[in-house]
């Protein structure tokens, strides 16, 4: 019997794509990304109490998403949030060249060797908020910064 699957593979983000694991025999199954479509999205300290035990696909968002959702929660909670904008510094991705080059889905940006630049891009956490934070929907934006790592 298989309890909760563990789906870290960035492969199956979305309900219709994680009912894979439901059908192959598992009871419940955990996103550890931001999931397409109406997956439920759980971040802990917001929307936590949401969760109950009819749920069988949830997403535990992203990592930027679990940084910045208590953070503007506490904000909007204690002052009320009236817009928003937040920059994330991430270590460049596998999506980026090692060197420059011609970027496969044409990417100016992403074309620069990810290791010797710090490489501005966009991020979904921020619009993400909305998912676990109904009442700061739309309030913030964002960006993110790719840089290399040692």
């Amino acid at each position: 019997d298989i309890d909760v699957v563990l789906e870290c593979t960035g492969f199956y983000t979305s309900d219709e794509k994680a009912q894979a694991h439901i059908d192959a025999g598992a009871k419940k199954v955990l996103i550890s990304a931001p999931a397409t479509g109406d997956v439920k999205t759980i971040v802990y300290n917001v929307n936590q109490d949401t969760l109950d035990s009819s749920d069988v696909i949830v997403s535990g968002a992203s990592c930027t998403t679990n940084s910045l959702a208590p953070v503007a929660k506490v904000l909007n909670d204690s002052f009320g949030l009236v817009e928003g904008f937040m920059t994330t510094i991430h270590a460049y991705t596998g999506d980026q060249n090692t060197q420059d080059g011609p970027h496969r889905k044409g990417d100016k940006r992403g074309a620069r060797a990810a290791a010797e630049n710090i490489v501005p891009n966009s991020t979904g956490a921020a619009k993400a908020i909305g998912k676990v934070s109904p009442e700061i929907d739309g309030k913030l934006d964002g960006g993110a910064q790719r840089v290399p790592v040692a």
